[in-house]
């Protein structure tokens, strides 16, 4: 298994910044990290408990805002990130940008989409 990181914009209305994300295809929520999301001015709107690897709980804020990912652009729930986190992608913002992590190619490709319909 190896890593795989994705250049991508984030968008608020304070500006944009341009960061490299460690894909995390285990992760549900993204992580702005600490410097990007004060530049951009981003505020809290809520807090949530999660777990670490190492099976340590940890709080920390959600907000939201745009995130950019080719030529892809949607909004997204975030994470607030504390100094020491790393800009992480997680799984809701794949999905909401219509993308999927290949395993084997460690590439973005397109999520095919499901509709159901009326019998």
């Amino acid at each position: 298994m190896g890593l795989t990181y994705v250049p991508a914009v984030a968008l608020a209305p304070k500006g944009r910044a341009a960061l490299k994300f460690l894909v995390d295809s285990g992760a549900s929520l993204t992580v702005l990290p600490h410097p990007i999301w004060r530049r951009l001015g981003l505020k809290p709107r809520r807090e949530m408990a999660f777990t670490l690897a190492d099976g340590t709980e940890v709080r920390r804020k959600i907000s939201e805002c745009r995130i950019q990912i080719m030529e892809l652009e949607s909004h997204t729930p975030v994470i607030l990130g504390e100094p020491s986190d790393a800009a992480l992608l997680g799984s809701i913002t794949l999905e909401i940008l219509g993308l999927k992590l290949n395993p084997f190619t460690r590439r973005l490709e397109p999520l095919h989409m499901m509709l159901a319909a009326k019998p």
